[in-house]
C-alpha cells in the first residue's frame, strides 16, 4: 500500500477532530448529570409539584453555569450548540401548536369586504371564537345566517372577481357554504405545506406536523430545537413581502405641525371631558385621594401632543419623517388614524399609509414611513415574485438578504427603480408591516430583477428571512397557541435499554470477530470502532439530528464495514491456500476484494444518494447517515486494516486468518444450489402471494404516522413511565404511542383507534378504555367523570383532548415511493455497466422486490398476534429503507464473484460457475449475515419495547435478503441467461460463451 505514512496522519488527525466534536457532547451529558443530581438534591420527592420545581431547579443550575468554563475555555452554553443533536424519539425537543386565522383567510376569500353585515359576522364569530368548541368557520356562518336578508353571493362578498369561476351571484347561502369551506380548508393545507417547507429549510431532522382537525390547528414538533423565540419568529411570520415608493420627509413637514396643532384641540377637549365625567362620578374622599396623588406627581401635562413624543428627526430630503420610541408607536398610530388628521393630507397624499421601520436595539426608535399607497392598499410589487432568496452581505460587510425575480416582477422593478433614480426618491421594502429598508436609485434602473433587504439583521435571522421567502408567505397570520417541552417518543427508559443493548451487540460482534479470525479479527475490530467514532464525529460536526432511522442507517454501515472485512480476509485465506507468501497473500486479498467491496458500496451509496436527492423526512435521515457510513466504512476497511495488518506482518510474525475452530470451516463445499432453485421458487412464491394476500385482505397496521389519530394529553399526581403506559395501553387499543409532555408526571398519548369512525360514542370508548388500563397510576379515589372532564382542582386526568392529522403528507409518500423507484432505477443501471448483462440487474432488483414483499407480508399477518407492536410508521419506513440497502449489498458481492469465477474458468459450464462462485462466497455471507444479525437481535432483545417491531423488520429483512442473494437473485439471473442460450444449444454447451461474451 502506497503513501502509508500519509493515510496515518489523515487517519490520526481526523480521529481527533472527531473527538474534538463529540467532546462538546461529552460535556453537556455530564454537566446535564450534575444539574439532574443537583435538582435531585435540593427538592424533596414529597413536595407538591415535585416534577416542575425539580426541573425548575436544574435549569436554574444550567443557567447558573451556562457561561462558566468547564475545561479548556470551553463553556456550557457553547458545548450545547455544538453538541450532537438527536431527535425527537430519542431526546425530545419542543412541542408548538399553531393556530391559523381562519377569520384572516375569511377575509382575503372576500378581497377584504366592507359589506356591514360580513364584517358584523366575522366580529360575533372571533368573539364567540374565543369560549366555543365549534370551529370559526360554523359560527360566523350561523352568524351571518342570523342577519335578515344577508346574502354570501353578494359581489361585495363572495361573488367578486377572484371567486368568479366557482361562485356566481344567483347561489344561495346554502351553496356558497360548501365551496367556502373547501376554499378555506384549501388555505390551511396551503399553510402546512409552507411551514412545512420552512422548517425542512430550517435544519430540522424529521419533524412531526400534522393538521388538528379542521379547526385550522397545526402542531409541529422539533426535535433538537433549541432556540423559542427564533422558532416563533420563523413559524408566525405571514412574509407578506411589498415593494412601495416611499415619500420624502421635506414633503409630510407641514402636514406634521398641522397634525400637532389639531391634536392639541382635540387632545384638550377629550381631556377636559374626561375630567368632568370622573370628577361628576366620585365622592368627596375619592377627590381628595386625587388631589394628593397629584401632588405627588411630577408628570408634565404636554403642550404639543405629536412633537413631544418625537425623540429624533429624520435626515433631511430622506424617506424617515421622524423617530418615535417604540412604546409610544400606539399612540402615535392612533393620533395619525383620527378623521380629523387625515384629513389634513392634501389630494395627492390622501391615501399614505403610515408604517413603522425596525426598531433600533440601543435607543429603541423607530422610524415612521410614509408610503404611496392607493385606494386599493396594493403595492406595485409584492413578495409573490421572488424566486429565490439568499442570505448575502452588502457592500459594508453588513448581513443582507438577497433576492431574484420572476419575469413579470423584474419588470415592474425596473419600473420603479427607473422611477426613483429619475425623482430621486426611495423605494421601502416592507415585510409583515415594517420597512426593514428604504434605498436610494443613483444608477438608474435597474434590470435583471435582483433586489437585497438590508437592516439589522444576525445571520441566523438573515439565513431565516432567506428561508421563509423561498418557502412563501403564509396565506393568513399564524399564532402560536401553545408550546411545550416534549420527552423522547421512545421513552427514556427505552433509549437507556437501547443503548446497553448496542454496546452489547458491539462487544458480540467484536468477540465473534476475534473468535473466527483471531488477531486479524482483532485488526478489524480496531477499524470498525474508529468507523463508528467517524460516523459519530461527523454527524456532530455537520450539526445533524441523529434519529431512529439514522441508526438504522449506522446499524446497515456497520454491517458493511465488517462485510468489507470479511470480504478481505476471505480473499487473503485463499490467496493462503494458494501457497502464496503472507506479504503476497495480503497484497493480492485486498487487492482482489476491492472490486466487490466497491460494487457492493456503490450501489448502496448510489441508493442513499437517491434517497437523499427525492427523499423527505425519515428518508433524508437514513440517507444521510448512510452516506457518511459507507465513505467511512470503505475509508476504515480499505486503509485502517491494511495499516494494522502490514504493520504487525512487516518484521517477519506470521499473521493467521482464522483460528484453530474455524480454520477448515466451509472448506471444499459443493453444495449444488441451483438444483434447490424451483424449490425456492415455489417457496418464495407462496410466500409472495401470502403476503399479497394478507395486504390486500388484512392489509397493515397503519400508525399515527400514516392515517391520524386522537392525542391527549394526561397528567398524573406521579411520575411515569412512558414506556409502561405505551405497553399497557397499545394492549388496549393495538396502536398507542406515549411520551412525556412537559413535566414527568404529564403525558402525550396517542392512538389511531377507530380513527375512520366519528362521533362522541367512539370518545367516550377510548376516553373509558385510558381510565380503566391507567387505574394503576391514578389516585384511588379519582372517579371515571373526574379523570375525562379534569379533577376538582384540575390537577389530575385528561387535560386536553384533541384529534390529529397524519404526520406523513401525500407528497412525503410519493417523495418516499419516486425515491426508492429512483434509487432501483440507478442501481439496475449501475449494476447492467458493470456486469455488461440485463439479467444480473434483473436478478438484483427481483431480489428487493422479493424481500420488501415478504417482510410487509410478515407484518401484515403477524401485527394482531405478536405481543409487540408491528405498526406502520417513519421507523417502519427507515427499516424497509435497510432491508433494500442489505439486499443490494449482500446480491452484488455473490454476483461479483460469479462474474470472477466466469472470467477465471471458461471452459466450464454455466451452471457449475455459478455454484462454485456461490460456495466460494458462502462464508462471506453467512458471517456478514450473522454479526449482523447479532447486533439487530440484542437490540431486540435487550432493548426497550417501542423499538421492538422496528428491530423486527430488520431481522426479517437481513434473514430473507441473505436467502434472496442465494437463491432468487443469482437463479433468477442464471435462468435468464440460460433462456436466452438454450436457442442456440439445447443442451447448454455454450452457456460458457454467453456468460462471457
Amino acid at each position: 500500500m502506497q503513501n502509508k505514512g500519509l493515510i496515518k496522519v489523515f487517519a490520526i488527525l481526523f480521529g481527533l477532530v472527531c473527538i474534538y466534536q463529540l467532546s462538546f457532547t461529552y460535556i453537556t451529558n455530564n454537566v446535564e448529570s450534575e444539574a439532574e443530581e443537583f435538582a435531585a438534591q435540593k427538592i424533596d420527592e414529597s413536595v407538591e409539584n415535585y416534577s416542575d420545581l425539580r426541573d425548575q431547579a436544574e435549569q436554574e443550575y444550567l443557567d447558573s453555569i451556562g457561561n462558566k468554563d468547564i475545561i479548556a475555555g470551553i463553556t456550557y452554553n457553547a458545548a450545547k450548540d455544538k453538541e450532537l443533536n438527536k431527535g425527537l424519539d430519542l431526546k425530545g425537543g419542543i412541542n408548538v401548536i399553531l393556530q391559523i386565522s381562519v377569520e384572516d383567510i375569511i377575509r382575503g376569500l372576500a378581497n377584504d369586504s366592507k359589506d356591514p353585515a360580513f364584517n358584523k359576522a366575522l366580529t360575533e364569530a372571533r368573539e364567540e371564537s374565543v369560549t366555543s368548541q365549534d370551529d370559526y368557520i360554523d359560527i360566523f356562518f350561523e352568524k351571518f345566517e342570523a342577519i335578515p336578508d344577508a346574502k354570501l353571493a353578494s359581489p361585495d362578498i363572495f361573488a367578486n372577481k377572484t371567486l368568479s369561476d366557482d361562485i356566481t351571484y344567483d347561489m344561495s347561502n346554502d351553496q356558497v357554504k360548501p365551496i367556502i369551506r373547501r376554499k378555506v380548508d384549501e388555505s390551511i393545507t396551503s399553510a402546512f405545506e409552507v411551514l412545512r417547507k420552512r422548517i425542512d429549510k430550517f435544519g430540522v431532522t424529521q419533524p412531526n406536523i400534522q393538521r388538528l382537525g379542521n379547526s385550522g390547528r397545526i402542531l409541529v414538533e422539533l426535535p433538537g430545537a433549541k432556540d423559542v423565540n427564533r422558532i416563533q419568529n420563523l413559524l408566525q411570520s405571514t412574509a407578506q413581502l411589498e415593494f412601495w415608493h416611499v415619500f420624502k420627509n421635506t414633503e409630510f413637514g407641514g402636514f406634521l405641525t398641522q397634525a400637532n396643532q389639531v391634536l392639541k384641540n382635540v387632545v384638550s377637549e377629550e381631556e377636559e371631558a374626561t375630567e368632568a365625567v370622573d370628577t361628576t362620578a366620585q365622592t368627596d374622599s375619592d377627590i381628595e385621594n386625587l388631589l394628593a396623588d397629584a401632588e405627588d406627581s411630577t408628570a408634565v401635562k404636554t403642550n404639543n401632543p405629536l412633537f413631544d413624543l418625537v425623540v429624533g428627526p429624520g435626515a433631511q430630503g430622506g424617506p424617515v419623517l421622524a423617530y418615535f420610541n417604540v412604546q409610544d408607536t400606539a399612540k402615535v398610530n392612533g393620533y395619525l388614524a383620527m378623521p380629523q388628521v387625515r384629513n389634513l393630507l392634501p389630494a395627492d397624499k390622501r391615501y399614505a399609509r403610515f408604517v413603522w421601520g425596525v426598531p433600533d436595539d440601543k435607543t429603541s426608535a423607530t422610524g415612521l414611513y410614509a408610503l404611496k399607497s392607493n385606494r386599493e392598499n396594493e403595492p406595485p410589487l409584492s413578495g409573490s415574485v421572488i424566486t429565490d432568496a439568499q442570505q448575502t452581505y452588502d457592500q459594508v460587510g453588513r448581513v443582507a438578504v438577497s433576492m431574484q425575480m420572476d419575469g413579470t416582477g423584474a419588470k415592474i422593478w425596473e419600473e420603479m427603480t427607473g422611477y426613483a433614480s429619475n425623482n430621486q426618491t426611495q423605494i421601502a421594502i416592507v415585510l409583515d408591516d415594517v420597512v426593514y429598508s428604504a434605498p436610494g436609485v443613483s444608477t438608474g434602473a435597474i434590470s435583471g430583477g435582483r433586489s437585497e433587504i438590508t437592516g439589522d439583521f444576525s445571520i441566523e435571522e438573515g439565513k431565516d428571512l432567506a428561508n421563509v421567502l423561498r418557502a412563501g408567505k403564509l396565506p393568513a397570520s399564524a399564532e402560536i397557541i401553545s408550546s411545550e417541552i416534549v420527552g423522547p417518543s421512545l421513552g427514556q427508559e427505552a433509549i437507556d435499554s437501547g443503548m446497553l443493548s448496542f454496546g452489547i451487540a458491539l462487544l458480540l460482534v467484536l468477540l465473534w470477530m476475534i473468535f473466527y479470525y483471531g488477531k486479524a479479527g482483532a485488526f478489524a475490530d480496531v477499524a470498525l470502532i474508529v468507523n463508528i467514532l467517524f460516523i459519530f464525529g461527523i454527524l456532530a460536526g455537520l450539526g445533524a439530528v441523529l434519529t431512529l432511522p439514522g441508526i438504522a442507517g449506522i446499524v446497515l454501515t456497520i454491517g458493511m464495514s465488517v462485510d468489507a472485512n470479511v470480504l478481505i480476509f476471505e480473499r487473503i485465506k485463499e490467496e493462503l491456500a494458494k501457497g502464496k507468501s503472507q506479504v503476497e497473500a495480503i497484497k493480492d486479498g485486498f487487492s482482489n476484494a476491492l472490486s466487490s467491496i466497491l460494487d457492493a458500496n456503490i450501489t448502496t451509496g448510489l441508493t442513499g444518494f437517491i434517497l437523499l436527492l427525492l427523499g423527505t423526512g425519515p428518508i433524508k435521515g437514513f440517507a444521510t447517515t448512510l452516506l457518511i457510513g459507507i465513505a467511512t466504512s470503505l475509508f476504515t476497511a480499505i486503509f485502517i486494516t491494511r495499516l494494522f495488518i502490514d504493520g504487525y506482518g512487516k518484521n517477519g510474525k506470521s499473521l493467521e486468518f482464522a483460528t484453530g475452530i474455524t480454520k477448515n470451516l466451509f472448506k471444499g463445499m459443493n453444495n449444488d444450489f441451483l438444483a434447490k432453485r424451483k424449490v425456492a421458487y415455489i417457496i418464495s412464491g407462496l410466500l409472495i402471494v401470502i403476503s399479497l394476500g394478507s395486504l390486500f385482505t388484512q392489509q397493515l397496521n397503519l400508525g399515527v404516522d400514516f392515517v391520524g389519530g386522537r392525542t391527549y394529553t394526561v397528567r398524573f399526581d406521579q411520575d411515569v413511565s412512558p414506556t409502561e403506559v405505551q405497553s399497557i395501553l397499545e394492549e388496549r387499543f393495538g396502536n398507542a404511542e406515549a411520551k412525556t409532555f412537559g413535566p414527568n408526571n404529564q403525558l402525550k398519548i396517542t392512538t389511531n383507534y377507530k380513527i375512520e369512525e366519528e362521533g362522541t360514542v367512539v370518545d367516550e370508548e377510548i376516553q373509558k378504555g385510558l381510565y380503566e388500563s391507567l387505574q394503576q397510576y391514578l389516585p384511588e379515589n379519582l372517579s371515571e367523570d373526574e379523570f375525562i372532564n379534569g379533577s376538582s382542582d384540575k390537577t389530575v386526568g385528561i387535560m386536553e383532548s384533541m384529534k390529529v392529522g397524519p404526520t406523513i403528507a401525500e407528497d412525503i409518500k410519493a417523495a418516499s415511493f419516486w425515491a426508492v423507484l429512483g434509487s432501483l432505477i440507478v442501481v439496475f443501471l449501475y449494476i447492467l455497466l458493470r456486469f455488461r448483462k440485463w439479467q444480473f440487474s434483473l436478478g438484483a432488483v427481483v431480489a428487493v422486490f422479493h424481500d420488501v414483499l415478504i417482510v410487509l407480508g410478515v407484518f401484515s399477518l403477524l401485527y394482531k398476534f405478536m405481543p409487540f407492536s408491528l405498526e406502520i410508521n417513519q421507523a417502519f419506513i427507515a427499516a424497509i429503507l435497510t432491508v433494500i440497502g442489505y439486499s443490494l449489498n449482500d446480491t452484488v458481492v455473490v454476483f461479483d464473484r460469479i462474474r470472477e469465477y466466469v472470467n477465471e474458468h471458461t471452459t466450464w459450464k454455466l451452471g457449475r460457475t455459478v455454484n462454485a462462485a456461490l460456495n466460494s462466497t458462502l462464508s462471506r455471507t453467512l458471517n456478514t449475515s450473522l454479526t449482523t444479525l447479532v447486533v439487530l437481535l440484542a437490540i431486540f432483545i435487550f432493548g426497550g419495547e417501542s423499538i421492538r417491531g422496528f428491530m423486527f423488520a430488520l431481522i426479517i429483512g437481513v434473514i430473507v435478503g441473505t436467502y434472496s442473494s442465494i437463491f432468487i437473485a443469482t437463479p433468477v439471473m442464471f435462468d435468464s441467461v440460460k433462456k436466452k442460450s438454450s436457442l442456440q444449444d439445447k443442451k447448454g454447451e455454450k452457456l460458457e460463451e454467453e456468460a462471457t461474451a
